[in-house]
């Protein structure tokens, strides 16, 4: 959580944090901000102080929104800077952080990176600074950052942000299979009123459209796979393939608040009007590993407890995972789950490489997400919710759904 900040900063022997960019889809502006709409801005904090935002003026009213003490950015006379610069813009906008650090009464020690700009110009810009001020040494954080780490934890608000997007999510994906069923069948595929099949393209134009209407994002798009494609676990689904009776349909859906923001992660696996006996057996051994790892979930153990376990109950139902061959391509190919926020993939990891400390202490809201892929037999099978561990320790799907394999079709023929 963000009053987690000052800890996780002196564990890390930084003094400062630098947040910069805009706030849209700019997770670690976000975080600091809430989400105001702010095209340009920075947010610094010094370690043991309040943060403190830096924006113009025609954005003050959004500034204020997220009630954290604001400055003007146009009280340091950008213009002037560059003229001193001899119009060296990189060399401009480092002399105005300059100020602004000066300010604040920072003229050395480390400060910390985040946020999102153009590579290039952070380059330019930050080496600049770093020349002009040879007492502050410049950190930038590779993997578990501390703003990662902070967002490890929600608050209660952000867990609200999170359900409401679950129930955006849930409710498209309701259209989805009510859009499908009322389709009618002609040479085990689905049609469409002209006749003509009906194709996962189609499907996805209507999930980005539902989802627009409800007020989400969908920036990462949306894996909507059927037969083979299925069978892998991140294929997004071929765009003119048909959707064909009785093929496993692994439909992942990972939206966000609309402009950047908390996403919600979740999949189903369904079959359009009957299932194999193959897929049956297949969806039922993921049925059941889900159901057990959820009933034997623990407040504060290990998210990498979770992943062997797992594991070990796919391998005694006979199907290879990563554990026993960390270079299949079919059966349990991937992590059980991970932490989900500002980010589709956060903290805590539950690969068999993560460290214990990414334990499921209350706060915590991540996806369970156990899959069987069989892409030379043409079919997966996922199934994920997104989990908070409540401060009480229980554990409680945020977006509650059916886990219905078959999808009841019009079997009149066209």
């Amino acid at each position: 959580m963000k009053n987690d900040l000052d800890a996780l900063m002196t564990a890390n022997n930084l003094d400062a944090v630098l947040i910069t960019g805009a706030a849209q889809h700019n997770p670690a502006m976000v975080y600091m901000t809430g989400g105001a709409h702010l095209t340009s801005a920075d947010v610094i904090k010094l370690r043991n102080a309040e943060p403190v935002l830096y924006c113009y003026p025609m954005e003050r009213d959004e500034a204020a929104r997220t009630g954290l003490s604001t400055r003007n950015l146009a009280d340091y006379k950008f213009n002037d800077l560059l003229k001193e610069a001899g119009g060296d813009i990189a060399k401009a906008t480092a002399n105005r952080y300059r100020l602004i650090l000066n300010d604040l009464g920072f003229q050395e020690g480390r400060i910390g990176l985040y946020g999102m700009v153009e590579a290039g110009t952070g380059l330019a810009v930050f080496s600049a600074l770093q020349q002009m001020l040879p007492g502050v040494t410049i950190v930038g954080e590779a993997g578990s950052s501390i703003l990662l780490q902070a967002m490890m934890t929600k608050e209660r608000a952000e867990v609200d942000r999170i359900r409401k997007m679950g129930k955006i999510t849930t409710e498209v994906v309701g259209r989805v299979a009510a859009y499908l069923s009322s389709h009618p069948v002609h040479d085990n595929i689905l049609v469409q009123e002209d006749g003509k099949p009906l194709t996962i393209g189609n499907v996805k134009s209507r999930i980005n459209l539902w989802l627009a209407e409800l007020g989400a994002d969908n920036p990462e798009g949306t894996i909507f796979a059927i037969g083979r494609d299925a069978g892998v676990p991140h294929s997004s689904g071929t765009p003119t393939d048909h959707l064909r009776l009785g093929e496993t349909i692994v439909f992942d859906i990972f939206p966000c608040e609309m402009g950047g923001g908390y996403y919600y992660d979740f999949t189903r696996t369904w079959c359009l009007g009957y299932a194999s006996e193959a897929v049956l057996a297949l969806y039922e051994d993921v049925l059941s590993v889900y159901q057990t790892i959820m009933s034997e979930l623990k407040a504060g153990m290990p998210f990498n407890h979770y992943q062997k376990r797992t594991c070990d109950l796919f391998e005694a139902k006979g199907h290879p995972t990563i554990q026993n061959n960390p270079v299949t391509q079919e059966g349990y190919v991937h992590s059980l789950g991970h932490g989900i926020g500002l980010h589709v993939h956060e903290l805590p990891r539950s690969g068999q490489a993560a460290p214990d400390s990414e334990s499921l202490i209350p706060g915590v809201v991540m996806t369970i997400e156990p899959g069987l892929y069989y892409p030379d037999r043409g079919m997966g099978v996922r199934l994920e919710d997104s989990v908070w561990v409540r401060p009480d320790g229980e554990f409680e799907v945020l977006a509650p759904y059916p886990l219905d394999l078959i999808l009841p079709v019009n079997q009149k023929s066209s």
